[in-house]
């Protein structure tokens, strides 16, 4: 059943809540980076426990912090540098929202003195404040005024600031500023490929209209949802970049179909119906696809993941919505006014013969099959040597001033502070702090931590006065201030902060903890029942990497299930889903491989602004591009297979309607590719590394599927398939078909 072109009322309406959508949508839209969150969360994780603990058991001002670096100034071991020290410290003290602040000026320790002589100090912030970046305003500010103000006396006196609000704060300023350069670098190329494909400047402007305006959408929509559910910073630039890709792909394929039934002879109405109907009908089916692997996402217990799903799935649903409503009406106002400007100076035409090239394949499909498939499969077998640990090095921004602070302290300190592990020891039912047995059995404990080879430092209530045999009893000397930061209020759970050594990696942090999370707590401590908890960065990242391999397992028999269903509904087969499915799996380990030998093994790393290879991805890459690619990779399934089913519902044969398939929807399938590889492209020249290898693994990802599977590997399959493809549906088409040398004559 085909649709009737909409109404003139319709039409006006449907462009007023379109426009209306994107009034609202606009100043959301243009505040989307300031609100998100720059890290990631991990609810009911043992790190996120800890974190929860430190909040509502203790009353450590150490709990959240930030760094202050302070160099060129008087040593902090000098009379003038503890002058210097006392009057910052008194002047964050003062400003709104800080806890505490430790240097060497409270604990004549070397921790707190770099080897140039610069003055580390740690300040305590309020966990409940709402805002880290108002917070980090507030700071800079008093810094900024003890600058100026000590300027005559130290002209070269600097202050830096990082951890992970002042962190976060930059991140959010560098993704908005990246997210704005990379749509900037992406648009002019694609107008120009748009203009070489449909060699109109209206034609071209279409789908660009579409993508900027589906992106205004889904990002204000993005912003509203963030007030009652907390998104990931990430989600900007994965909506962008997937959102810019498929909106433009919907335009290319409905706008392409409208020109094509014009050129065939159809009036206005008659081809808008078309355009409408079986454009529209394969854009669902595409959109579907894509959203399955975005709603699996939600699936995954960390807050990254399930922000980048539901980031996605309103990108894919606006996308889909804006083909299939308002581009739509766009057509029926422009009518043979598509053509309007004609760029008659390009009428350049494909070399390329997609007919006689869909008629090698249906005539020799086990050759195809043979070269096709070979570097499928060798790409293929290097993603099973795909690492997800984190990335040895750097891998921040350094245009962050806060990473380049964190870079100079993590070059002079003593200690890695970036990398502090929070320790929660919980004693057993009814015993306490200040009984002899448990002041023991926490005292082995820190020795235990102390005497590793990784740690610098430990701080813990047994450490704060260093008495030979001292005990419990040393508790009575001590400010009941001092313990709070320590003790529980019932004395049952102890706090130890744990400082890693300068050189120790995130990765080696990570498997310390593991270490420690497996020790056999009874033995170390010679008293049953304790129980250890471990938070902080380390932590957290094991936490991080244990969700999302737990998760990876069900969000991949999710994605491939609910694809082969919609699929089977879609085309009413069997094996078009199956091939289909197994064909995408195969795109994505080509992906997989492909990042493994540019950012793990350093083949090419330089081109993308990497000095060495990572050694490692993330742990989130494998679930993303997985999702990601899933879907867009069965958008050209989706484009060819319903090209042919229409086909053969017109009466051709299989071989024919095999080749028709093919030639209708090469030139559109190759134009729609560069569009998208040149969307992923522009965002892998930024400084997020984790968005350089999104972008480089979707950018492949496509490239092999627009190539070598789906105009060659997948048509082979399915010419060697012949009616099978389409059983149980029906192995013969709707009516008598022709024969093919019928159909060449006519």
């Amino acid at each position: 059943m085909t649709r009737s072109v909409p109404s003139a009322r319709r039409q006006i309406s449907t462009l007023i809540v379109w426009l209306l959508l994107g009034l609202a949508a606009l100043p959301m839209a243009l505040k989307v980076n300031d609100e998100l969150e720059a890290q990631a969360r991990l609810r009911g994780s043992e790190s996120a426990r800890v974190e929860a603990t430190l909040r509502a058991r203790f009353e450590s001002p150490f709990a959240r912090i930030a760094l202050l670096r302070m160099a060129q100034a008087p040593a902090p071991e000098s009379a003038a540098g503890k002058e210097l020290l006392k009057r910052v410290t008194d002047a964050l003290k003062a400003t709104p929202g800080v806890k505490g602040v430790i240097s060497y000026l409270d604990r004549e320790d070397t921790l707190f003195v770099g080897r140039d002589e610069s003055a580390i100090l740690i300040v305590g912030l309020n966990v409940d404040e709402p805002s880290g970046d108002a917070m980090m305003a507030e700071l800079r500010k008093t810094t900024n005024e003890l600058h100026a103000a000590l300027a005559h006396q130290y002209p070269s006196l600097t202050f830096g600031w990082t951890g992970e609000s002042a962190v976060n704060a930059d991140l959010r300023r560098i993704s908005a500023r990246e997210t704005r350069m990379a749509e900037l670098r992406v648009l002019p190329i694609t107008l120009v490929l748009l203009l070489i494909a449909f060699r109109s400047l209206v034609s071209a402007l279409l789908p660009v209209l579409c993508g900027a305006l589906t992106i205004l959408i889904a990002l204000g929509i993005i912003a509203a949802v963030n007030r009652f559910w907390p998104a990931s910073l990430v989600v900007v630039s994965i909506a962008s970049m997937v959102g810019l890709g498929l909106s433009i792909d919907y335009a290319l394929l409905i706008v392409s179909r409208y020109r094509d039934a014009l050129n065939g002879g159809l009036g206005h109405g008659a081809a808008l119906a078309d355009a409408a109907d079986h454009g529209g009908r394969t854009v669902l089916v595409s959109g579907s696809a894509v959203a399955i692997g975005f709603a699996a996402m939600l699936l995954v217990p960390v807050s990254e993941v399930r922000s980048i799903g539901m980031g996605g799935l309103v990108v894919t649903t606006v996308a889909v919505l804006a083909a299939s409503t308002l581009l739509p009406v766009a057509l029926a106002w422009l009518g043979p006014w598509i053509d309007v400007v004609p760029l008659r100076l390009w009428r350049w035409k494909t070399p390329f013969n997609w007919r006689g090239w869909a008629t090698w394949v249906s005539r020799h499909p086990v050759s195809v099959l043979a070269v096709g498939g070979l570097p499928l499969v060798l790409l293929a077998a290097q993603g099973l040597h795909l690492s997800t640990d984190l990335p040895r090095g750097r891998w921040l921004p350094d245009t962050a001033d806060s990473v380049r602070v964190l870079h100079e302290i993590d070059a002079v300190a003593p200690g890695n502070f970036g990398q502090i592990v929070h320790a929660i020891i919980d004693l057993p039912a009814g015993i306490t702090i200040d009984q002899e047995s448990g002041w023991r059995a926490v005292s082995k404990l820190v020795r235990h931590f102390a005497r590793d080879p990784r740690i610098q430092h430990v701080w813990a209530i047994t450490t704060v006065n260093v008495v030979p045999l001292g005990g419990p009893e040393l508790l009575k000397k001590m400010p009941q201030s001092m313990q709070r930061n320590f003790i529980s209020a019932d004395g049952r759970s102890v706090l130890v902060e744990i400082l890693p050594k300068q050189r120790l990696t995130a990765t080696d942090a990570a498997a310390m903890v593991r270490q420690f999370r497996a020790a056999d707590l009874t033995a170390l401590s010679g008293l049953p029942g304790m129980r250890l908890q471990l938070g902080g960065v380390p932590a957290f990242n094991v936490d991080y990497e244990n969700a999302i391999k737990q998760s990876l397992g069900l969000v991949v028999l999710l994605v491939i299930g609910a694809t082969l269903l919609v699929l089977s509904i879609a085309f009413r087969s069997a094996l078009i889903p199956l091939k289909a499915v197994t064909l995408n799996l195969l795109s994505v380990i080509a992906a997989f491989g492909a990042v493994t030998l540019v950012f793990q093994d350093g083949y090419g790393a330089h081109l993308f602004g990497l000095p060495r290879p990572l050694d490692g991805g993330f742990p989130i890459v494998p679930v993303l591009v997985f999702c990601i690619v899933f879907g867009l990779s069965m958008d050209y399934e989706v484009f060819i297979v319903a090209r042919i089913a229409d086909g053969r519902r017109g009466g051709l044969p299989d071989r024919t309607a095999l080749i028709e398939g093919i030639a209708s929807t090469g030139r559109v399938i190759t134009f729609a590719a560069a569009i998208m590889m040149t969307v992923f492209g522009g965002f892998m020249f930024g400084q997020f590394v984790l968005v350089k290898i999104l972008g480089f693994a979707l950018g492949v990802a496509v490239l092999v599927d627009a190539s070598l599977i789906r105009l060659g590997v997948g048509p082979a399959l399915i010419q060697l398939a012949g009616r099978w493809n389409w059983w149980p549906g029906g192995r013969t088409p709707a009516r008598e078909p022709r024969s093919e040398a019928e159909h060449a004559r006519k």
